[in-house]
């Protein structure tokens, strides 16, 4: 048993500010048996109490990773938009050979563990994480591993804009997923994209992905999408037709709205987590047929990824006041600079003032784990959670900035 103490402590138990003076009990496993809270500071030491100096919050869930990519750190040209990002991702992505990959992605999963990520909604294209995943699933914190264990929810991710090679391509992602399941890691395919699959494909990979009851999607990332969808045409349409490669039918319908009517069920909601990524040019119009036709739509925002690539943002402020459920992720290193949940919840700090930290952590904690289907043991601080419990430090006011960093420390 330890108990543990701060200056103060977001549960996020249903609600979103701090508490001041929190004294949590915990068992050897890092459950929750107590949550109260301490008289001074004098008397923590007659208790045997860690005092840490911060703030304690719940670990964090990583809605959307491509942790695979992460030997791509700083080889990427800034600002591309999504057409120059893809000729940057069919040139650079075998750029370093094996040895260099899993290095790469070693370090990220270290970093991940100590920053305080205790579950990550991860995209593979193929089987080079599962080693990893594998032993952060299994790993034991100890005095003389100062590592945490990590959930790894792996999406084994399609993409193929040709109709007659729908069904091999579906076979094939099928084959790495069995593979990770295997290993004894929770797997399913996904679809990528509108924009990068055959209306079949996009159709059979969906329908199979939510019989495990959850798919990852990115959706409305960029304009480029939209008028490619929507018009026909524009600089990612422009890409393609250069290539030779098919694009989707033009619809007059929204990314969004496109994709929903590939998947869209004759009576009834479609059943399942979907969880929408990015969400850069999500409108109304798109929310509103998102809020109609789907069961449990949750929208994950990447903002270091998306100012990475497009200099540009969701529309927070219209996500919000649909009340939509939004999680926090980190992308890759091929459109990020850092893998850092405290460094995304800055970025929308510091385009968002008025916002507060509860809702930023609400984001990156509580949705993530019930996109996850977690929510029983993560997400937030209450009696019999095993959430993880993170230290932020260098807070001004409950505002984080440029000096604020977090560590796990159950």
């Amino acid at each position: 048993m330890r108990k543990i103490a701060a200056d103060f402590i977001y549960t996020l138990d249903g609600r979103i500010e701090p508490l001041a003076k929190p004294l949590l009990t915990l068992d050897d496993d890092g459950k929750i048996l107590d949550i109260s809270q301490y008289q001074s500071k004098d008397r923590l030491q007659d208790q045997s109490v860690d005092y840490f100096r911060g703030t304690l919050v719940p670990g964090f869930v990583n809605a959307h990773c491509h942790i695979e990519l992460s030997h791509l750190k700083g080889a990427f040209r800034q600002a591309t938009g999504m057409s120059g990002f893809i000729n940057q991702i069919n040139e650079l992505r075998e750029s370093v050979d094996e040895k260099g990959r899993l290095d790469a992605m070693k370090a990220e999963f270290e970093n991940f563990s100590r920053q305080g990520v205790v579950a990550v909604s991860d995209i593979s294209n193929c089987s080079e994480s599962f080693a990893f995943k594998k032993d952060y699933l299994r790993l034991k914190h100890s005095a003389g591993n100062p590592l945490f264990p990590v959930y790894y929810r792996t999406f084994v991710e399609l993409f193929g804009t040709e109709k007659a090679d729908a069904e091999a391509i579906l076979e094939g992602g099928q084959r790495t997923a069995d593979q990770a399941t295997a290993m004894g890691l929770e797997a399913s395919v996904t679809p990528h994209s509108c924009y990068t699959m055959s209306p079949k494909l996009l159709e059979i990979t969906a329908k199979r992905g939510l019989e495990s009851g959850i798919i990852s999607y990115h959706s409305q990332e960029s304009q480029e999408e939209e008028d490619m969808i929507m018009k026909g045409s524009g600089a990612l349409s422009d890409n393609y037709h250069s290539r030779g490669l098919s694009t989707p039918p033009v619809t007059g319908a929204t990314a969004l709205e496109y994709f929903i009517d590939r998947i869209a069920e004759k009576e009834g909601k479609v059943k399942g987590r979907i969880n929408l990524v990015h969400n850069v040019v999500i409108s109304q119009r798109s929310i509103d047929r998102a809020k109609e036709a789907l069961q449990s739509p949750f929208f994950t925002i990447c903002p270091l990824s998306n100012i990475f690539i497009h200099r540009q943002l969701p529309p927070i402020d219209l996500m919000r006041k649909n009340n939509l459920k939004i999680c926090l992720g980190t992308d890759s290193l091929s459109s990020n600079l850092i893998l850092d949940m405290v460094r995304e919840m800055e970025c929308l700090q510091e385009n968002f003032p008025g916002l507060e930290l509860g809702e930023f952590l609400v984001w990156a904690c509580s949705n993530g784990a019930e996109l996850l289907g977690k929510q029983d043991s993560l997400g937030s601080i209450e009696k019999g959670k095993t959430p993880g419990i993170v230290l932020l430090e260098n807070l001004n006011g409950f505002k984080i900035t440029k000096d604020t960093k977090s560590t796990r420390i159950i």
